[in-house]
């Protein structure tokens, strides 16, 4: 009983985009400028990284400087967006889901 491993089909990434592209209708981390980070189940893109994120969640950041002590106070505030449209100038980093066995 010689049996052979069960082929799997070769994911290549051969640009960039190709990862994006791997990437539809799964959930994604995008982290934005100005501290902000979104979550959400990515259903299209284009090449400047517009994007349209459904069920999102947004992240936001700030840092206030408490005036007794003079120390940074990271608040963070958190949204829920059904459908958000991303500008891609303001992306920093994409992140596709973690993949098992891959």
């Amino acid at each position: 009983m010689n049996e052979e491993p069960e082929q799997v089909p070769a994911v290549t990434v051969k640009e960039p985009l190709d990862l994006i592209r791997l990437s539809l209708d799964e959930r994604i981390y995008v982290k934005m400028r100005n501290e902000r980070e979104l979550k959400g189940r990515l259903h299209a893109y284009d090449q400047h990284l517009n994007m349209v994120l459904g069920e999102a969640e947004e992240t936001v950041t700030t840092i206030e400087i408490d005036e007794e002590t003079y120390e940074e106070v990271y608040k963070t505030t958190k949204r829920n967006i059904p459908m958000l449209f991303v500008r891609g100038d303001g992306v920093i980093l994409v992140s596709p889901p973690i993949r098992a066995g891959v």
